[in-house]
């Protein structure tokens, strides 16, 4: 049996760039994914890249690394990732202040324009220039994800990675050191493994005796296929309601509610906005829900009706476009940061996971852990140590 430096589970953004950093450093590397077609948060993500929403020097440095590699990937994978640059519209609800809005983002490292209705919808002629109070106009990125997916795969294959489909069902274990997976029909040792299953890494992980304040929301969307009817921008509330959601829902005297069944951990929240893909594709939405089952189902009729709804109000002409429900599960952190790097008191496991804006920035913090592990350095990158699990223990 073939021994790997690394195991990767996982597939998705974060999977995809990791394996790929890993196997660029020299390492070998497996690839681990359950399923041939993932439906998971990057398969219905918008694929939006925020390099303007860097707050603080980590985050800004990371904004400004993952900007800088998007525009250099397409080149260094040999493929094409569908990467653009195009406006961001974040539209302000009737009676609100625009200047009182704007002045929630004076801390990012790029400052929004105030744009009146009537200037909004001259960026984006779909827009319902009544219904809203105003918007900030912002410069954005984009990439298609599973094409950017598939870009890192294809070069992670080139460089010797090997790809299986198989779903994970344990760890091989020495005492406090992983060895290796237990997956479906087969057995893998590795020297390390990295968990990169998103919103599905809390239940993972606990289910492997690993305590980790790591939680998860249902999302919910619209796909519609390639369509004629034209988007120039990306649409997005200015107030947006999901990390107020995701504060509640971790705070810590509601977290045992999450190792219980059936609980709804907040009320449902709705972000009305939507994008158009490179092939006339476009996703709109969203709901995100916390309940505390990750296989929880919903009345999807219902979610539809209202997400077209709320979109509807903003871009009339996306209301009654022929498109199909979908759901996935988002992971979120305690603070907002992702959660990298080795798991307190065992060897050998690690976790990549919890990114409020994965495709900004996943790519360079995979690209400074993979570093890092090629380089058997005893100190920790310092910014990495600043996302280190350790912060997000459980010791109940």
């Amino acid at each position: 049996m073939k021994t790997f430096d690394w195991i990767v589970i996982g597939n998705g953004i974060t999977g995809a760039a990791v394996s790929y950093e890993l196997a660029r450093a020299g390492a070998s590397v497996l690839l681990l994914e359950q399923s041939s077609q993932p439906q998971n948060a990057t398969r219905y993500s918008y694929g939006g890249i925020a390099y303007w929403s860097g707050t603080t020097d980590l985050t800004r440095q990371l904004c400004q690394e993952g900007i800088d590699l998007h525009r250099s990937l397409p080149a260094e994978l040999g493929a094409d990732t569908q990467f653009r640059e195009l406006d961001l519209l974040l539209t302000i609800e009737p009676n609100r202040d625009p200047q009182q809005i704007a002045a929630t983002y004076t801390d990012c490292t790029i400052s929004p324009k105030i744009l009146s209705p009537a200037e909004a919808q001259a960026i984006e002629p779909r827009l319902n220039a009544a219904a809203v109070a105003g918007a900030l106009l912002l410069p954005h990125g984009h990439v298609s994800p599973e094409a950017n997916v598939l870009a890192y795969n294809q070069a992670f294959l080139r460089l010797g990675g090997t790809l299986d489909i198989a779903q994970v069902t344990g760890l091989v274990q020495s005492g406090q050191q992983v060895q290796g997976v237990v997956a479906t029909n087969i057995t893998y040792e590795a020297g390390n493994v990295v968990v990169c299953v998103g919103g599905y890494s809390r239940t993972l992980l606990r289910s492997f005796g690993f305590p980790i304040r790591l939680y998860y929301t249902q999302a919910e969307l619209i796909e519609i296929p390639p369509t004629d009817l034209q988007l120039r921008s990306i649409v997005m509330p200015a107030e947006l309601k999901r990390p107020h959601l995701e504060a509640t829902a971790a705070k810590a005297e509601l977290d045992a509610l999450w190792d219980e069944p059936n609980h709804e951990v907040t009320p449902a929240i709705l972000d009305a906005g939507a994008i158009q893909f490179q092939d006339g594709r476009i996703r709109m939405g969203q709901f995100s829900r916390t309940f505390t089952d990750p296989q929880a189902r919903f009345d999807a009729a219902a979610s539809e009706a209202a997400m077209r709804t709320a979109v509807g109000t903003l871009l009339p002409d996306l209301k009654s476009l022929a498109g199909q429900w979908h759901s996935c599960l988002v992971a979120f952190s305690r603070d907002g940061l992702p959660v990298i790097g080795a798991l307190p008191n065992t060897t050998g496991i690690h976790i990549f996971s919890g990114f409020n804006s994965p495709f900004v920035l996943a790519p360079p913090v995979a690209r400074r852990f993979a570093r890092h592990a090629a380089s058997n350095a005893v100190n920790l990158d310092p910014l990495l140590t600043q996302l280190a699990p350790d912060r997000l223990w459980d010791e109940r």
